[in-house]
């Protein structure tokens, strides 16, 4: 059976998503199987804000540029919808499910439940204890090229996210022994098509004349008896 899984990521104003910081932008690729499907959700966000210069700095989205943008209430559902009821994998999903439940709770929805966050922040932790666990970080230690990454985008970096994501479940380990699994039996078969027609067991008149030969020359043969 299919499974299917969301990576998420978010831009913002600032680190306060219960005072005045606000979502700017929302970047979703969805997965099968760990695999991404081609199915994406972005959308730039509307602060109704000033952006800060710290923020600016990180991921370059202006308030000029933003302030055509829809606010959060409108995209609110279709963002709701894309991401239904499947799990959300999350590079610190603390951060980034605080600002969506307070956004949602600023205009009446429910809140989506933490319990369907996989913190790809936490596994990196575990993984590589004392190691550097940023998204940066990991790209270096997977050979993943982020080299496109030179600013924060939620798009983007849901999409590198969801690289890093097979990496550290060893996703892509599996797919290389399922590969190795589906050659080797692939080779089998062809051994079994090569071997060689099965000999007929009757043995032919000359066979059956040099055996009566070799038992009249043995003195009382058993066989004869």
């Amino acid at each position: 059976m299919a499974m299917f899984e969301i990576v998420l990521d978010t831009e913002t104003t600032g680190l306060d998503a219960a005072g005045e910081d606000r979502i700017v932008e929302i970047g979703c690729v969805e997965l099968e199987n760990h695999v991404p499907t081609g199915r994406t959700f972005h959308q730039y966000i509307n602060p109704e804000r000033d952006i800060p210069e710290e923020a600016f700095k990180v991921h370059g989205l202006s308030a000029t540029f933003l302030s055509p943008k829809p606010i959060f209430s409108e995209i609110a559902q279709k963002f709701l919808d894309f991401i239904d009821d499947r799990a959300l994998v999350i590079h610190n999903a603390e951060f980034d499910m605080a600002f969506i439940n307070a956004e949602l709770k600023r205009i009446n929805f429910p809140e989506v439940p933490v319990v369907r966050a996989i913190d790809t922040l936490k596994i990196a932790r575990e993984r590589f204890p004392g190691a550097p666990a940023s998204l940066d970080a990991l790209c270096r230690r997977f050979g993943i090229n982020d080299i496109a990454r030179t600013q924060h985008g939620a798009l983007l970096d849901s999409q590198i996210l969801a690289e890093v994501y097979l990496e550290l479940i060893g996703g892509r380990q599996q797919a290389l022994t399922l590969k190795a699994r589906v050659e080797k039996s692939k080779k089998a078969n062809v051994t079994e098509q090569t071997r060689l027609a099965v000999r007929p067991h009757s043995a032919s008149d000359t066979e059956l004349a040099a055996h009566a030969a070799l038992i009249d020359s043995i003195p009382k043969a058993i066989w004869r008896l």
